[in-house]
C-alpha cells in the first residue's frame, strides 16, 4: 500500500469536485475550492476520522467495499477506480463481467434527480447507487452489507422487504423479478454472478424455485409500480428504466404524474422523508 500517492491521490479527487457535481448544496462560503473531507465521508459513508486518516497518510489499509465506496463518492472513471485500487495494494475488479463500477456520467444524471426517486442497479438487481429521495422512498441500501443490497435476494429471502408493495401486487412483482432474472442468465452464460444468485435463491425459497420453473422471460421495461410509504401512503409511480449495455447497469427512476394524489405525497417525501438524509445526518433499498 501507497499511503503518500494514496493520499494524494484521494485530496485531488475531492479538490476537483463542487457541491453541485456531487448533487450536495453549496452551503456556506468556501475556502477552498473542491468538497469537504466531511462530504467525502457522507458520500462514502465513513467517518469523517476514518477519511480524513487516510488523506494524511496514517489511515488502515482500506478494505475492497470501501475503496468502491470511495470510487463512487469523487466520481472516479474505471481507469482511476483501477488506479486507486492499485495504490491501496488490492486487485482491481474484474472488467469483463458485470461492473459494479458506476460511471461518473450516470453518477452525473443520478445526481442532477432531487426530485424524484431513482437508483442504479445492476441487471441482477443489485443497487450501485441511490439518490436522497430513493433512500427516502425504499430506505438506504447502501448502507448495508453487499450481499443485503441485492433486490431479487431481498425479495424472495426477507418477508420485510415485501411490505414496500400492496399485498395484492406482490405475486406480479415476484414474477417479473423471476422473469427478468431468467433473461439476465440466459444472456451471460459464463458469469458466474447470476448463475451463483440462481442457485441461492431455488434452494432458499419455495416461491422462486416454483417461478423459476415456468420459464417465464421479461427484461425489465418501463411500467408503474406501487409503494407503500409509512409516512405518506400509497404511492402509484410510473418507472423509467434507461440501460446501459456497457456496463450491465440500470437507471430506475420513479416519477408522479402532476395533479395526481401521488405528486402531492412525493412532494411531501421531498420534505418528510429528507429529514433524515440531510449533511450531518445519518442515511437510513426495491426497484
Amino acid at each position: 500500500m501507497n499511503r503518500a500517492e494514496l493520499a494524494d491521490f484521494l485530496r485531488r479527487g475531492r479538490a476537483r469536485l463542487a457541491p453541485s457535481d456531487v448533487g450536495l448544496p453549496l452551503g456556506a462560503r468556501r475556502r477552498t475550492p473542491g468538497l469537504r473531507r466531511e462530504e467525502v465521508a457522507q458520500l462514502a459513508a465513513l467517518s469523517v476520522d476514518y477519511y480524513t486518516r487516510l488523506e494524511q497518510s496514517r489511515g488502515p489499509r482500506p478494505s475492497r467495499q470501501t475503496l468502491t465506496a470511495l470510487g463512487r463518492a469523487l466520481r472516479l472513471t474505471a481507469d482511476e477506480r483501477d488506479h486507486l485500487f492499485h495504490l491501496a495494494g488490492e486487485e482491481p475488479p474484474r472488467r469483463e463481467t458485470a461492473s459494479t463500477h458506476v460511471s461518473p456520467g450516470l453518477m452525473l444524471i443520478l445526481d442532477r434527480l432531487d426530485d424524484t426517486p431513482a437508483q442504479v442497479v445492476t441487471d441482477c438487481g443489485e443497487v450501485l447507487a441511490q439518490n436522497a429521495m430513493a433512500r427516502a422512498l425504499t430506505l438506504d441500501v447502501m448502507s448495508r452489507p453487499r450481499r443485503e443490497r441485492n433486490l431479487v435476494r431481498r425479495y424472495f429471502l426477507d418477508p420485510a422487504a415485501r411490505t414496500l408493495f400492496p399485498e395484492e401486487d406482490r405475486p406480479d412483482h415476484a414474477r417479473a423479478q423471476v422473469a427478468n432474472l431468467r433473461a439476465v442468465t440466459a444472456a451471460r452464460p459464463d458469469d458466474p454472478e447470476p448463475a451463483a444468485l440462481v442457485a441461492e435463491l431455488r434452494s432458499g425459497s419455495e416461491e422462486f424455485a416454483r417461478l423459476w420453473d415456468a420459464h417465464e422471460v421479461s427484461l425489465r421495461h418501463k411500467a408503474t409500480k406501487r409503494f407503500l410509504h409509512p409516512l405518506v401512503g400509497l404511492l402509484d409511480l410510473d418507472c423509467e428504466v434507461l440501460l446501459s449495455h456497457e456496463h450491465h447497469q440500470l437507471l430506475v427512476v420513479h416519477t408522479a404524474r402532476p395533479g395526481t394524489d401521488t405528486h402531492e405525497r412525493l412532494r411531501l417525501l421531498r420534505v418528510v422523508g429528507l429529514q433524515d438524509f440531510a449533511p450531518g445526518g445519518v442515511g437510513a433499498g426495491g426497484d
